[in-house]
């Protein structure tokens, strides 16, 4: 794995050096499962159009083009004077490398129960999601092809990965070592059941959180087989019994919107006797037939024989349980310590700076303190950073319409807000009190009344104003 991690990195088989030579087009139409561009951006059969044939696009190549190091790997077979590769083999953004199994297209045979997807979308969400402190020893629940480990290494001290599937653990292995990554704990088995009795300052997961019908033949890496969204459930309530004191989980998950049910609170609940601060994040939100083409195209099933039965089937699963919509997005839990907990949950469909694990701490953090702060007359706020104040009103007019606040940094919200809270922001600077200042404020722009300072919690948890 070492000489073939060597030859990959010599020939450019890297992140930047594969977008360099597919260019643009090619990469467009490979997101939509085309290949032709890319075949013809790699048609010289020089050593880096060959990997890219053989690793990404997964077509054979000529064995004469094949360097020693690959056809000693082990990942490829020889058929004739054509050589196929037996895996996916992708560079990652981290400078390391994945090892899953081959990427699924159109036509190709249905995938095996145990098959291992590579590294997509949700990998990067999930990544860009969790918090870079450092910690001593985390946990990668559902490791799959080994994604997040990478991500992990240079963070954590002690890594345990698990996966149910050993098909998983065997490939994830092949991925640290051709990433030089060395000292992962990798096990087998379902949940938390690897690590009963033990705790992480940090735990990841992109768990099989495809909501579909329990049956025969469902693919591991996605669907847990239990009933809706109870497996994300289980995970959310399982996880602090593994958090060392102030230890952090971010998890990615789906949840059901049921018809007469309020998906916040269907959340919600989940968290509020966990005894964790956490904060949700709702991303999308999709109808219940986008939610199955979706996933079906995902296992290549479009076009196959059973796939109206097996879509009409799923749908019907969906009606009977007055399922109205499903929700993807983030959970972030911490292990506070506190009696009075506190839950946020929130729908966030606009675009945020990237990678949220930059600021994730201090979101939360903030969402604690607005809760948990008392006596809000003395304290001592300011605003926030890269915060604008936009106002909108009737050109000549003397007051505006409306005012708001846009934050043009981390989750990037934006709120509308009265004149005390407009002023509030102009001034505030950690210098002097809130209520003082509330005071001041009334008496310039309000009609008299001291507003409360209660009334600026919100703002406070939504990091508009910093404690």
């Amino acid at each position: 794995m070492e000489r073939l991690r060597h030859h990959l990195l010599d020939t450019g088989y890297t992140i930047d050096g594969v977008r360099e030579r597919l260019g643009s087009m090619a990469a467009s139409a490979l997101a939509r499962e085309e290949l032709v561009p890319a075949l013809r951006a790699t048609a010289d059969g020089d050593p880096l159009g060959t990997l890219i044939r053989l690793w990404w696009l997964g077509v054979p190549v000529p064995a004469k083009s094949v360097a020693p190091e690959v056809l000693e790997s082990g990942l490829v077979v020889a058929d004739g004077d054509q050589v196929g590769a037996t895996v996916h083999l992708q560079p990652w953004e981290t400078g390391g490398y994945l090892v899953s199994d081959r990427k699924v297209r159109p036509g190709d045979p249905a995938l095996r129960t145990d098959h291992v997807v590579g590294a997509g979308g949700a990998s990067a969400n999930l990544a860009q999601l969790v918090t870079r402190r450092p910690v001593e020893r985390a946990l990668d629940l559902g490791t799959g092809c080994g994604v997040q480990v990478l991500h992990l290494a240079g963070r954590a001290e002690r890594i345990v990965a698990t996966d149910l599937n050993p098909r998983a653990v065997e490939l994830a292995r092949l991925s640290w070592e051709l990433s030089g990554v060395e000292g992962v704990d990798a096990r087998v088995g379902s949940m938390f059941e690897p690590v009963e009795g033990e705790l992480f300052d940090l735990i990841v997961s992109n768990p099989p959180f495809v909501i579909a019908p329990a049956r025969v033949g469902r693919l591991t890496y996605r669907e847990s087989g239990g009933e809706g969204d109870d497996f994300c459930r289980d995970l959310v309530r399982r996880a602090p019994g593994h958090l060392t004191p102030g230890g952090q989980a971010h998890f990615l998950a789906n949840w059901l919107h049921v018809e007469g049910e309020d998906w916040h609170d269907r959340v919600g609940g989940w968290l509020r006797e966990t005894g964790c601060d956490a904060w949700v994040v709702q991303r999308d939100v999709q109808d219940p037939a986008e939610y199955v083409e979706l996933w079906l195209k995902d296992a290549a099933e479009q076009g196959t024989k059973g796939y109206a039965e097996h879509y009409d089937r799923w749908l019907e699963w969906f009606d009977e349980r007055r399922i109205e919509g499903i929700g993807f997005g983030w959970i972030t839990m911490r292990n506070s310590g506190s009696l009075d907990p506190v839950v946020r949950v929130e729908h966030l469909a606009h675009q945020v700076s990237l990678p949220v694990g930059d600021y994730v701490d201090s979101v939360v953090d903030a969402i604690a303190a607005a809760h948990r702060a008392r006596g809000l007359d003395g304290a001592l706020l300011r605003t926030a950073d890269g915060l604008l104040d936009e106002r909108i009103g009737l050109p000549g007019a003397e007051d505006p319409i409306r005012i708001v606040l846009r934050q043009t940094q981390g989750l990037r919200r934006s709120r509308e807000v009265g004149t005390v809270e407009a002023a509030l922001a102009g001034v505030c600077d950690g210098e002097l009190a809130l209520g003082p200042l509330l005071n001041v404020i009334a008496e310039l722009v309000g009609d008299g009344e001291i507003p409360d300072a209660d009334a600026i919690r919100p703002l406070i948890a939504e990091g508009y104003f910093l404690l």
